[in-house]
């Protein structure tokens, strides 16, 4: 019995962790830096602050030919990180584990090649981390003007 409330246990665990992988994402023809100056201010209109900006698109371009690529991926991608004392508060004393969707992150891309700009952000699985992702999805919508 001990073994099936385990199995099953872990079972839900990987669940969780498939629907924490999907992605949310907007399309908008917006420029890159129409959309990414539009996140930050969405971030500090929350009262937010960005905790760190990933420059994934320059790092991979810089990298491409050190790892045998040829490929160019994005004209250009970063990942805003931040989080919200509050609401980060509630959730963890909710359950102490969801620390491990902190900082919170929302991306910018525009995919070489593309005349769209994508933003978005991993959804959160069910219960308190949805408090989470109706700020992300916020964040994203009023970046590109939806809200």
């Amino acid at each position: 019995m001990k073994r099936l409330l385990t199995a099953a246990l872990s079972l839900l665990a990987l669940a969780g962790a498939a629907v924490a992988e999907e992605m949310v994402t907007y399309s908008t023809e917006q420029s890159f830096d129409d959309v990414a100056f539009g996140l930050e201010n969405a971030i500090l209109d929350e009262g937010l602050v960005i905790d760190s900006t990933s420059h994934v698109g320059a790092m991979l371009e810089r990298t491409r030919e050190d790892v045998g690529s040829d490929v160019v991926l994005f004209e250009a991608a970063d990942a805003y990180s931040f989080c919200s004392a509050k609401l980060s508060r509630e959730v963890m004393e909710a359950d102490p584990m969801n620390i491990a969707y902190c900082p919170y992150d929302i991306f910018v891309a525009r995919i070489a090649g593309s005349d769209e700009t994508l933003i978005g952000y991993r959804a959160f699985p069910e219960g308190e981390m949805q408090k989470i992702q109706a700020l992300l999805d916020r964040i994203a919508r009023n970046a590109i003007g939806l809200d």
